[in-house]
């Protein structure tokens, strides 16, 4: 039986940090920016962790 591939399109997404937990981009960050306050942009910036059911479904499209 060969290797199970891992979704690529889920690769470039989404990354396991050391500790096992699975991080992600927020949303809201690529247009009409204009409206947006700089605070919430800065926010926006920055990576959060994944709620655990959700890395529970990312994590076999990951091959981890």
């Amino acid at each position: 039986m060969p290797k199970m591939k891992s979704k690529r399109s889920a690769c470039k997404r989404f990354k396991v940090t050391g500790s096992g937990k699975v991080t992600r981009r927020r949303a809201g960050k690529s247009h009409i920016l204009t409206k947006k306050h700089p605070k919430r942009k800065r926010r926006l910036r920055q990576g959060t962790v994944m709620s655990p059911a959700d890395q529970a479904r990312i994590r076999p499209l990951l091959g981890k």
